[in-house]
């Protein structure tokens, strides 16, 4: 049975650090039109205590704080698929030792795709244990569910073991081979980023199992496991690599190397994105317009001037002298005017999306950012909001900033790299920095005085300050003239130190009261 296409457009919303959330935009044309369109908004309801508008918080520091990552969404394959597809990277590199067909170059992207499918397939199988573990589901097990569990565990430790194995017997096999050192050096560096994906992932499995009982057939998937992780930390240390945990140090070299492999062996899939001043070319011709009708206005004046006075004389000086200063305010009152009008119809910033592999333009994106009188929020937005009491509420009494960023994506599905499961998708990861909205708040923590009624005396009782931003996001997708449109909401809880937590907000059931709930995936 064939399996159902990917939806055009995934996202998940999560917090990254203290300082910052993180939005993951999965595109993912399915190929029936030469382009798909996508379309991302995120509204953001700032409390005016905040202090942020379009004056204390321009254009250029919205952008300054936005991070943002474009890069190919990883291929999937199953780990069984990479021991037995021909199509695999391990397959073709196993090819290459009997073929020699391929530069070094063309080996490294091999050996680097390689690292990143298996790191998404470790990473399914995680979210697949934690799935199978959470407490509701775990006090449900029944026998046929835990040998399942069971099955998945052990067969994927195999598969990894399998995988391993073969690549660092490949990679032995290319020791007589004639190969700069910098090739046989990213070999390694592969090897060490393999090795320590499977540490992070499995002892992420054992962690998820931590609500499952500790006796019976539960103890093999996890000794299995761990027994794996212990080999690939020998391993390391045979090697002598530095990225090996230690109880009691600060782990500094090993959080380093982890960071600097992952970006090495996933550079392959980034892609570049080239800046153009789109919206400064148009209005560079716009405000040209305005100096022409200002200076033709100035050279009218002057014409009826010199025909109704002599030129030598102080009518003709002062009516020229008024009329340039009329020409002076045209001319700034029209630079005003189409500034306006072009951010509403403008984007700010425009980028064309490149394969750096290739150089080929994949598409094109295109951002801008509207403050206060100029966002116009949707009705299905307005709704959404609707349903929280504060803000019913507080609409129209308790002010607050409203901050709209838009991002439209353009790709061209027909440059977009095909694989036996259809196009390659593009993945776009925005990280957002909340650091300017904590400057204006309250210190965290208060003191609250409190009345022991037995003897009356007083006390002091702590409470938490925190603050509200709501967020909301209207994705809209546009393929083959069929457009689909989503909407979400969530919250954030700031204090002074950065993010608390991030809410979902459920919309309102039938005859059920709606509550906040601890944000998991907006996917």
């Amino acid at each position: 049975m064939p399996s159902e296409p990917a939806p055009l457009l995934q996202n998940r919303l999560e917090v990254h650090d203290r300082k910052q959330f993180e939005i993951k935009l999965e595109y993912q044309p399915s190929g029936a039109d030469d382009e798909t369109r996508y379309l991302v908004e995120m509204f953001l309801f700032v409390p005016n205590s905040l202090n942020i508008d379009a004056e204390t918080y321009p254009r250029a520091d919205f952008y300054a704080d936005i991070h943002n990552y474009v890069r190919f969404t990883t291929p999937v394959m199953s780990l069984e698929e990479l021991l037995s597809s021909a199509s695999s990277p391990l397959a073709n590199l196993e090819a290459w030792l009997t073929t020699g067909a391929g530069t070094e170059a063309e080996i490294v992207y091999q050996a680097k795709l390689l690292c990143c499918i298996f790191r998404g397939a470790l990473r399914r199988f995680a979210k697949v244990v934690d799935g199978r573990c959470e407490p509701p589901a775990a006090s449900s097990l029944s026998e046929a569910d835990c040998a399942a569990l069971q099955r998945i565990v052990l067969g994927s430790q195999e598969a990894v073991t399998r995988v391993l194995e073969r690549f660092r017997a490949w990679t032995k096999a290319t020791a007589g081979l004639r190969l700069q050192e910098k090739t046989r050096a990213s070999f390694r560096l592969v090897d060490e980023y393999m090795s320590l994906t499977v540490e992070q992932y499995f002892r992420k499995a054992v962690a998820d199992m931590d609500s499952l009982p500790r006796s019976g057939v539960y103890i093999e998937p996890r000794k299995a496991l761990m027994n794996t992780v212990i080999l690939e930390e020998t391993y390391r240390k045979d090697n002598q690599l530095r990225s090996v945990l230690s109880p009691t140090g600060d782990n500094e070299e090993y959080m380093h190397r982890i960071g600097f492999l992952k970006k090495f062996c996933m550079n392959i899939l980034f892609l570049s994105a080239r800046r153009k001043g789109k919206r400064q070319g148009w209005e560079e011709v716009l405000f040209a317009f305005a100096a022409g009708l200002a200076m033709a206005f100035a050279t009218a004046v002057a014409f009826w001037a010199q025909a109704r006075f002599p030129q030598v004389s102080l009518n003709f000086f002062l009516i020229v002298v008024l009329g340039y200063m009329a020409k002076d305010r045209i001319k700034e009152g029209l630079r005003r005017i189409f500034s306006s009008f072009a951010s509403r119809h403008l984007f700010d910033r425009m980028a064309e999306i490149v394969d750096p592999v290739t150089k080929k333009t994949l598409g094109t994106l295109e951002e801008r950012v509207d403050y206060g009188r100029l966002v116009k929020v949707p009705e299905e937005i307005a709704s959404l909001r609707r349903l929280d009491d504060f803000i019913t509420v507080s609409q129209g009494e308790l002010a607050e900033s409203v901050i709209r960023y838009q991002k439209e994506i353009v790709l061209d599905a027909e440059l977009l790299p095909r694989t036996q499961r259809g196009l390659t998708g593009v993945t776009d990861i925005i990280r957002f920095n909340v650091e300017r909205f904590l400057r204006d708040m309250d210190d965290p923590e208060l003191a609250l005085e409190y009345v022991d009624l037995e003897d009356f005396s007083v006390g002091r009782v702590k409470a938490a300050k925190s603050y509200q931003v709501d967020l909301a996001f209207r994705f809209t997708t546009d393929e083959a003239d069929q457009e689909k449109v989503s909407v979400q909401l969530v919250r954030l809880v700031l204090d002074r130190n950065g993010i608390k937590r991030m809410l979902r907000l459920i919309p309102e059931q039938p005859s059920q009261p709606r509550r906040p709930e601890p944000y998991r995936d907006a996917a």
